[in-house]
């Protein structure tokens, strides 16, 4: 369900022609432009548009490398899951505040149309020209609300199930997120251990060499002294 989601978000964003982009780059990391490129059947600066409109947003991230053998840069490209479901869910949060707005309007107040046309106004705007179509010149007649208003209804019902559904998504990728992030926690953790492991072995047998020298310039002048003692007696 989750790719059907960033599809969408794709396709908002960019337009349908850049919808394959996520079938490209879903599940992969540092996918080569030039690969993405070939894949679309477009030119390196057409993908890069497009990469760039949705970069814009987050919804996908790019490294820089340098070709070695010619000499320029090529980026390689990645999605951001978690930016492309709250930018969604974001779109659809602004549809469905504006869809409660109009169905408010249309539950509280009056609205006019033509029969001619099918041009609808408020009542303020039907007032301006005397209850008389603009277009067409026609007598406005009092529009029946009841049936937009189950639409708009149904329409903010189905939003707000996808709405719910994208919610899901983003708990399980924050989730699978958090659980990363503990992981490498814990592999950093585990190698400043062995580090300092590593370090205090280091330490301690740099501590036992130090001794060890010590003992032996310790027994050198002992026999040193011993020598120069004997010496004397003679």
């Amino acid at each position: 369900m989750q790719i059907n989601f960033l599809k969408k978000v794709v396709e908002n964003t960019a337009g349908i022609e850049a919808v394959r982009i996520v079938d490209l780059l879903y599940g992969k990391k540092d996918v080569n432009e030039f690969l993405i490129a070939k894949k679309l059947a477009l030119t390196i600066n057409q993908t890069r548009n497009l990469l760039y409109r949705l970069s814009h947003l987050g919804i996908i991230t790019s490294i820089r490398k340098k070709d070695k053998r010619k000499g320029w840069y090529i980026y390689f490209w990645t999605f951001n899951v978690m930016k492309s479901l709250e930018v969604l869910e974001q779109t659809l949060s602004n549809e469905i505040n504006a869809l409660k707005i109009k169905l408010e309007a249309k539950k509280t107040e009056r609205f006019y149309k033509c029969k001619i046309c099918g041009r609808e106004a408020n009542e303020e705007t039907a007032l301006l020209t005397n209850f008389v179509c603009s277009e067409c010149g026609e007598v406005y007649g009092l529009a029946d609300n009841a049936p937009i208003i189950e639409e708009i209804s149904k329409k903010i019902e189905k939003l707000q199930k996808e709405l719910n559904s994208i919610l899901n998504e983003i708990r399980d990728e924050q989730e699978t997120l958090d659980k990363s992030l503990a992981n490498l926690i814990k592999r950093e953790d585990k190698k400043k251990k062995e580090l300092r492991k590593k370090n205090m072995k280091k330490m301690k047998m740099a501590r036992n060499k130090l001794k060890g020298k010590v003992k032996l310039n310790t027994k050198s002048k002992k026999s040193k002294s011993k020598v120069k003692t004997k010496k004397k007696k003679k």
